[in-house]
């Protein structure tokens, strides 16, 4: 296989991966705490190699994790697609933090994911969710450098650009 095959499979393998992590189900008191792995993990290929992700592959990535979720359809496209706007916009910025600052800044990230995800449910008519609900983007902040230096390692060990 040449490079440009395996850095392809790579990195749909490790899209298919979150969006199958996003699908196991967690018992009820977990639940709140379970990251967004698909934007964990786009948001770790926006950065680090920003030509292979662009906004129109997050939103079909997120109407396709739509589809498998049930939600509403467009909710996730619409999340991923702004959370990869934001990454791309400022990837030249966030690339160069050091490793807690990052953190910070997908902090920040998933944040506003949640405050999107947030105004949308709200016109759907659902109820106002718990304090719980916001634990998720914690969670996925704290996992960040471990992910991240997860999937750098594999990225250098496979010579992927």
């Amino acid at each position: 296989m040449n490079r440009q095959r395996v850095a392809l499979f790579w990195f749909s393998a490790t899209v298919a991966v979150s969006l199958i992590a996003m699908l196991v189900p967690l018992p009820a008191v977990l639940q709140p705490f379970k990251p967004y792995w698909p934007a964990l993990v786009l948001l770790y290929w926006a950065l680090e190699s920003g030509e292979r992700v662009s906004l129109g592959l997050a939103f079909a990535i997120g109407l396709f994790a739509d589809l498998l979720d049930g939600v509403l359809l467009g909710e996730q496209a619409m999340r991923l697609t702004a959370l990869i706007f934001i990454a791309l916009r400022f990837r030249s910025r966030l690339r160069f933090f050091p490793m807690w600052q990052q953190t910070l800044a997908v902090l920040a990230l998933l944040l506003n994911d949640r405050i999107l995800l947030l105004i949308v449910r709200t016109f759907a008519g659902e109820a106002s969710p718990t304090l719980s609900w916001w634990f998720s983007p914690f969670v996925g902040a704290a996992l960040w450098p471990f992910l991240f230096l997860l999937l750098d390692d594999l990225r250098i060990r496979l010579r992927i650009a």
